[in-house]
């Protein structure tokens, strides 16, 4: 029976040999990251091991396997999209992309359309410019399938808050895309000293913040993504706050960090989880496990969270399900539980 959700991961292309042939048969898309984009084209001769994917490709011919082209701190795409040619070279590129390498689409990772924090540029007009950039894009890839006899594959990872809404037109982009990935990770952290849940399924009582999976997906819908283009994000590491208050386990206390990046799953297991100082903790209303130890506080994804979105994807006729980063989870449980999930 044909797979009817969607199992995307994205993998560093450092980590690409990584990849074990029992984890490419539970993966229907793999976003390899990151292409980038320079002077109005899209580059990717600085990744490496890129000559893997001609043995993936042909091991699993039904694999969908997506250039994912950007990242956090990447730029380009303002000045890309500002003009007509510019976004006729970046389709362009992307043709040449898909002519040499056995990709199977081009996936945008633009972080983010009117906003600069990354460090890159931007501009109001990125509003509208993402839709005709995208616009083009599916044009020229359209023409493309058409010669080769086959659908070429159009994706986005879109920021899970109201400020990504407001930054696009998402009622009109939605229609040249396949799907839209929205990255519900990572939901607080860098910017906050506020501990909480990064990668909730719903927001908890208590949470000043308000934002959850659940929370960002109707958001979605209600900027016009229909349900069954939305892929709901997954991570495969944690946040940490240090310094927080031994109060409520840590949860929803003013920490003396921000939330930057704590360890990955593999060291999770390994070190972190009911070892070493630190207790297992789970909130039910958030359906999200998190970790203390009396300072420090870690909020992540485990088994147990991903199969609540497991159900929440299959009960809200949602597309499916991605994670970020293949290398972060050695143990493999965390895409085993998706596969089986889904």
């Amino acid at each position: 029976m044909k797979q009817k959700y969607i199992v995307a991961g994205y993998v560093v292309d450092s980590k690409l040999p990584d990849l074990t042939q029992e984890d490419l048969v539970k993966l229907t898309h793999l976003n390899v990251a990151f292409g980038h984009v320079q002077n109005d084209e899209i580059r990717t001769d600085h990744m490496k091991h890129m000559d893997v994917l001609q043995s993936i490709k042909g091991e699993h011919p039904e694999l969908n396997v997506i250039l994912s082209v950007g990242g956090w701190s990447a730029g380009g795409f303002s000045e890309a999209a500002a003009s007509e040619e510019g976004r006729s070279a970046m389709a362009n590129s992307a043709v040449r992309v898909l002519t040499d390498y056995p990709f199977d689409g081009i996936d945008l990772d633009w972080e983010y359309p009117c906003y600069g924090e990354a460090g890159i540029q931007s501009s109001p007009d990125d509003k509208s410019n993402f839709t005709l950039l995208l616009k083009t894009m599916r044009d020229v890839l359209d023409r493309k399938g058409v010669q080769d006899g086959r659908h070429y594959l159009l994706t986005i990872a879109a920021g899970a808050d109201q400020y990504y809404v407001d930054g696009t037109e998402m009622d009109q982009v939605q229609q040249y895309l396949d799907f839209v990935q929205v990255m519900t990770y990572d939901m607080r952290g860098g910017f906050q000293i506020l501990t909480g849940h990064h990668t909730n399924l719903y927001t908890p009582s208590g949470d000043l913040f308000r934002i959850s999976t659940e929370s960002s997906i109707n958001m979605f819908i209600r900027a016009g993504v229909p349900r069954e283009k939305i892929v709901i994000g997954v991570a495969f590491y944690s946040r940490i706050w240090q310094q927080v208050p031994d109060i409520n386990h840590g949860l929803h206390q003013m920490a003396g960090s921000t939330g930057g990046y704590g360890p990955d799953f593999t060291d999770l297991s390994a070190n972190y989880i009911n070892s070493n100082g630190y207790t297992r903790y789970w909130d039910e209303e958030a359906k999200a496990p998190y970790l203390f130890n009396g300072t420090s506080f870690i909020s992540y994804d485990d088994e147990e969270s991903l199969r609540h979105k497991c159900d929440y994807v299959k009960n809200n006729n949602l597309a499916g399900m991605m994670f970020w980063e293949y290398g972060c989870d050695k143990t493999h449980r965390l895409l085993d539980t998706m596969h089986k999930g889904l």
